[in-house]
């Protein structure tokens, strides 16, 4: 897919997304968040960019890490998670965070204006992560940390059929990138070519569980990366990529509820 294509799918599906993402994912990717944050080692006072922000999730615990005399710059393609995020900062009474919607491949950021900076899941949606990483870099002053956070090997992703299942009813690939970066080697590869040093990866195995098959199916097409051409489709053929993804998970199925494998990557590194 051609990378302005991908870009303006990447913005406008996850801006159908927006108001269903929390409630859908919050709880699953709460692990590979916390995990980011550990592995940033936050401090009081530091000043942190967040890549993909998304709806804040990872944006506003930083916040709250750094306190009242550090800042958190959270900026997202979506002007939906965007907006989604400042009404959280606002409702948690954090006046320490701003966002912004911005590309994250060409962050109109300061040189070395950062001591951290954070990317949680969002680097995967992007035509040129390698570009991204490269700016994140340069925002960071020597010395700076970046973690980033990405899902892992494609078979050791229950889920992962959503995506084969969605491209067999659409003219090209949703994600053509996704689980790439999760390759042994290749993110922590990416990392090292965009100059960053001391990287380390991290490999988290985690259980992605759903109340009942509705559940499954929502946060696979209505609050996730195929929600642009799950708006697209029509009753008949939602029915049937709701069904072609049911048999896909029905291996970790218990009664009506489901416990789907997972895993993610995490990379620490320096500037």
């Amino acid at each position: 897919m051609e990378p302005r294509l991908q870009r303006r799918v990447q913005r406008y599906g996850w801006d159908l997304a927006a108001s269903d993402y929390e409630a859908l994912w919050q709880a699953q990717l709460a692990p590979a968040q916390a995990g980011l944050l550990a592995l940033a080692a936050l401090k009081p006072g530091d000043k942190v960019l967040d890549v993909a922000c998304g709806t804040g999730l990872v944006s506003l615990q930083a916040a709250r890490d750094v306190g009242p005399q550090g800042r958190v710059v959270g900026v997202d393609l979506s002007g939906q998670m965007v907006e989604a995020a400042t009404r959280r900062a606002t409702g948690c009474g954090l006046a320490n965070v701003d966002f912004a919607r911005m590309d994250g491949e060409a962050l109109a950021m300061p040189d070395e204006g950062f001591d951290a900076a954070l990317c949680a899941l969002g680097l995967m949606y992007m035509p040129e992560p390698a570009q991204a990483l490269r700016e994140m870099r340069r925002a960071l002053r020597p010395g700076g940390r970046m973690a980033v956070a990405v899902w892992g090997e494609r078979a050791r992703c229950g889920w992962s059929a959503v995506f084969p299942i969605v491209d067999a009813e659409v003219a090209s690939e949703v994600c053509p990138l996704f689980f790439s970066l999760g390759q042994e080697g290749v993110l922590a590869g990416l990392c090292e070519q965009a100059g960053f040093r001391a990287v380390t990866p991290h490999r988290m195995q985690a259980t992605l569980a759903y109340a009942d098959a509705g559940q499954a199916c929502d946060a696979a097409f209505v609050g996730g990366p195929v929600a642009l051409a799950w708006a697209r489709f029509g009753p008949e053929v939602r029915e049937r990529v709701r069904a072609r993804y049911l048999d896909a998970i029905a291996p970790w199925r218990d009664g009506r509820t489901y416990r789907v494998p997972a895993e993610f990557v995490l990379v620490s590194a320096l500037r």
